[in-house]
């Protein structure tokens, strides 16, 4: 990225369940940065309407009014039209069909605004400012509530036709499997993710199998949480350690997937559920290196996100900053 350090750049990293807003420059500094709630439940307008106050807090932080913004770049979830701005689809927003959210954001704050999908952001600033600095082919793979991809083909963002490729988490694992909120069933995040482990594990304490998961989530099965699981599994529970293997071996068999297909030489992965470590990763990969082409597995490495949680939010900026630029973005 070329452009003078004091560019400002919203960046807006938008999920089911938080919204990331940030200001940062051109080299991927973050001048502030704003944690608050997405009220998924109560419709795409009041999801806005977060973002803006968001956008002001950020705004706050940074000491900077909206029209010392060069450009905002946003990242959202689900099925993106990144050429018309809009939200096609999104299991994690519930009845977000065919949503403007590029121009009800630009219309409201005056200022160019670009939308991509929130992986593909991630992507996005891992190559620029992450684990992916130099790497010309690679994926990241977001593991949290869902499962989200990154696709990178000759140092750019590989989009499909209609800018929706990427949609990993939803690759068929089981056909048989569990019901997916996109309305497929067996897709790699209904057995892969941060919900799927909780799933399991409140399924297995309702069947009345000792274990101490419950004392991490206040006694209530309700409350089980993969973070639950895995304080648990940290302290040697045994179930915990199994679910949490578990899930392993399916993140390991989307894994083995996606090296067949593309043959990466870098699968960077991220999102909450990565920070369990290596007695989810050691399955995971064991089970990508028996599945996938030897040739291929010896040709990949795996990273850890460089930029943490931030991966979304920074690429979403670098993403507008290259749009409105006209850059090559390489």
């Amino acid at each position: 990225m070329s452009e003078d350090s004091t560019t400002l750049i919203l960046g807006v990293d938008l999920g089911g369940t938080k919204i990331l807003t940030a200001v940062t420059d051109s080299q991927g500094r973050m001048l502030s940065r704003d944690h608050s709630v997405t009220p998924a439940r109560k419709g795409h307008e009041a999801v806005v309407q977060s973002i803006l106050e968001s956008t002001h807090r950020a705004l706050g932080q940074a000491n900077a009014a909206v029209s010392a913004l060069t450009v905002v770049g946003i990242g959202a979830p689900g099925l993106i039209d990144p050429e018309r701005g809009i939200v096609l689809a999104s299991p994690h927003l519930p009845g977000w069909r065919n949503v403007r959210l590029r121009d009800m954001v630009e219309e409201t704050l005056g200022k160019k605004t670009f939308l991509i999908n929130d992986a593909n952001a991630a992507a996005l600033g891992e190559l620029y400012f992450g684990a992916a600095r130099g790497v010309r082919n690679f994926i990241y793979i977001t593991l949290s509530t869902g499962i989200g991809g990154g696709i990178v083909i000759d140092g750019k963002i590989y989009s499909g036709a209609i800018g929706a490729a990427g949609e990993v988490g939803h690759m068929t694992i089981d056909d048989k499997g569990p019901l997916c909120n996109c309305g497929n069933r067996g897709c790699w995040e209904t057995l892969a993710s941060g919900t799927a482990l909780a799933r399991e594990a409140r399924q297995r304490i309702e069947e009345g199998i000792r274990t101490s998961i419950l004392q991490h989530a206040e006694g209530d099965v309700a409350k089980v949480t993969a973070q639950a699981v895995h304080s648990a599994a940290t302290q040697g529970d045994s179930l915990a350690r199994e679910l949490i293997a578990q899930t392993g071996y399916y993140v390991g068999v989307g894994l083995a997937n996606l090296i067949n297909i593309f043959n990466p030489e870098l699968i960077v992965i991220g999102g909450g559920l990565s920070n369990i470590g290596d007695i989810l990763l050691k399955p995971a990969f064991k089970v990508a290196e028996e599945r996938a082409y030897k040739e291929a597995f010896r040709a990949v490495r795996f990273a850890s996100a460089g930029l943490g949680r931030d991966s979304g939010v920074l690429g979403a900026a670098a993403f507008a900053l290259c749009e409105i630029r006209k850059l090559s973005c390489e």
